[in-house]
């Protein structure tokens, strides 16, 4: 669940500025100059809004706003800037629990029902504290029902009518024996807490964790307040930002609720190196690497494993958690070697914040690392706007296999539909062609293309494009329904392929599609799922006995085989791109 802000006062800047000054003796001046020009370069492409704090050997050596953090009036963001932290929210939660467990109020073992009685019997008796904290109670992800962005995420909930929300629901698998991340699970801990402490979840942060570490920039949001220096929240249409949906933040609760500070957050950072918190043996807990998640591990409330340093083949363990929300994603990772941390608070929803931590990484062990790159979908549609569509048509031909620009299906859909929702037809259909000319096996762009030709009265053209796109991807229930729309009949468009119980135990098993993004294949009964890197468990649909699909998104899977017959690497096409993995040993 997923920030910026406000000019100083001018007492406050000359403090800021002695700082900056002892920074750049202590730390280097080029490497400050080094992440300024990064940061510098990630704000202007648009691929980075927020506020970033870099902390070495227990140090701050940089912090610094990038960006709007209210668009409407230019105020920038600054490192006091409060953006929602999102799923950052968990490791709080995580600790609160700890310290339950450290005053003998919570067996970790021990069922959800011995603490809420009230809870569903069904599900309270099979589940365990451990489970819910380290995602593996198998309770369904309340964030992923049909409904929720549409209607329950917009309303006030008391704690108890958000655990009720799946309190009855069937369990995704027998606890204990998968990993599927799960906001629901965190929410029940926050009830648990409540339940336990007789008191509200933020108050109990507060007495807790905030104020015994001054984290006065912290806590739980509620829409209705005035809190100073508050980042609103925007999301990416083409190439410019509007404001995010509305999100009442209820609803997130102990999995998501809270907002932060880079400044405040390396307070937290530090003060897990302590035991002011938590005695060290409780807070080793935290750290253990349970569970296979995120391509690293799960423990209780944070991702554990290794990072890679810039472009190096060096890595450095870590320890971490993303966020993201309406309008805000978020990223801390913490280097415990090494007392050293990356913060990034962004509130466009959008930012690259993986990439920028592994090259931020590369900056402070001295290693190479990855500039950006200007997305050229971006760049001509700001052509096309201030000229014409032959400028923008010319400027991608000329620019489409230069260097300096980064060219993504996501992106060239995404100014067609901007161009599409401002009544500019002819522009969307030239912009969702090229896109079709570029990334052919993809599904999605000849969904998108059929649609603009059906506005335009190209229906033969349009069913083409329709009939294209769910052959490349069956589960493209909107196309199916388009050519319903355009009279087609669709009752053959999807054969019915089974296949062999045999072949599909040759797929099981986890596939490393690049360093830390391992996708895991698994079998149940005749269903075959799959689950990537911080990602929800999905089910694929066979269009042969070595092709699948996804219905969820707009993907496709292709078990490669080597000469002997056994099953090496699979190859994922998403986005107009593909990617092959390795098989990793049992």
């Amino acid at each position: 669940m997923k920030s910026q802000k406000t000019f100083l006062r001018k007492s406050v800047a000359l403090m800021a500025m002695a700082f900056m000054l002892v920074s750049i003796v202590s730390f280097g001046q080029t490497k400050v100059q080094e992440l300024d020009a990064l940061l510098g370069l990630y704000t202007q492409y648009g691929q980075f809004n927020g506020s970033v704090l870099v902390a070495e050997k227990g140090k701050v050596v940089y912090k610094k706003g990038f960006g709007l953090a209210n668009m409407e009036w230019d105020i920038p963001n600054t490192p006091d800037t409060k953006h929602r932290i999102g799923s950052i929210t968990k490791q709080f939660t995580a600790l609160l629990i700890m310290q339950l467990v450290a005053e003998g109020k919570i067996e970790l073992q021990a069922p959800v029902s011995k603490y809420l009685p009230e809870y569903s019997k069904t599900n309270g008796d099979k589940i365990t504290i451990h489970q819910l904290l380290t995602h593996t109670s198998g309770v369904p992800n309340y964030t992923s029902f049909p409904n929720f962005f549409k209607d329950l995420s917009r309303n006030p909930h008391t704690t108890n009518e958000m655990v009720r929300l799946f309190a009855d629901s069937t369990l995704q698998f027998t606890p204990g024996t998968k990993f599927t991340y799960s906001n629901s699970g965190y929410v029940l801990l926050g009830a648990i807490i409540e339940k336990i402490t007789g008191k509200l979840y933020e108050q109990v942060l507060r007495e807790k964790i905030f104020n015994p570490l001054a984290m006065n920039n912290t806590g739980f949001d509620h829409h209705n307040s005035i809190l100073k220096k508050r980042a609103s929240g925007y999301q990416k249409k083409g190439s410019t930002f509007e404001n995010a949906p509305y999100i009442d933040m209820s609803t997130p609760h102990a999995a998501g609720s809270l907002y932060s500070t880079v400044e405040d957050l390396y307070k937290w950072d530090q003060a897990l190196y302590t035991e002011k918190l938590l005695p060290k043996n409780y807070m080793d807990m935290m750290y253990q690497a349970y569970i296979p998640a995120f391509g690293q591990h799960y423990g209780y409330g944070w991702s554990v494993g290794k990072m890679e340093i810039g472009t190096s083949k060096d890595s450095v363990q870590v320890i971490g958690h993303s966020g993201g929300i309406n309008g805000f994603n978020t990223l801390i990772t913490r280097m415990p070697n090494e007392k050293s941390s990356v913060i990034l608070l962004d509130n466009t929803g959008d930012g690259e914040l993986n990439d920028i931590t592994i090259a931020i990484a590369g900056i402070l062990y001295n290693k190479a690392y990855e500039l950006p790159k200007e997305s050229l979908a971006s760049k001509m549609y700001s052509t096309i706007l201030d000229k014409d569509l032959q400028a923008g048509l010319a400027f991608f031909e000329k620019h489409k296999n230069s260097e300096d620009y980064v060219l993504k299906e996501s992106d060239m859909n995404s100014i067609g539909y901007s161009l599409l929702r401002s009544d500019k037809l002819n522009e969307a259909e030239a912009v969702f062609k090229l896109n079709v000319a570029q990334f052919p096996k993809s599904s999605n762009v000849y969904d998108s293309y059929g649609e603009v030709l059906m506005n335009l009265g190209k229906n033969d053209l349009a069913i083409a494009n329709y009939k294209k796109s769910i052959e490349l991807n069956s589960a493209n229930e909107n196309g199916i329904d388009m050519l319903k729309k355009l009279g087609v009949e669709t009752n053959n468009l999807i054969p019915e392929v089974k296949v062999p119980e045999t072949i599909l135990e040759e797929y099981v098993g986890r596939y490393e599609l690049m360093p830390g993004f391992i996708l895991t294949v698994t079998k149940e009964g005749t269903q075959l799922k799959t689950q990537a890197t911080g990602q929800s468990q999905v089910d694929v649909f066979p269009k042969s006995n070595t092709v699948f699909y996804l219905k969820v998104v707009a993907a496709q899977i292709t078990f490669n085989q080597n000469e002997a017959g056994k099953t090496e690497s699979l190859t994922l096409l998403q986005g107009g791109q593909e990617i092959t993995g390795k098989k990793l040993p049992e």
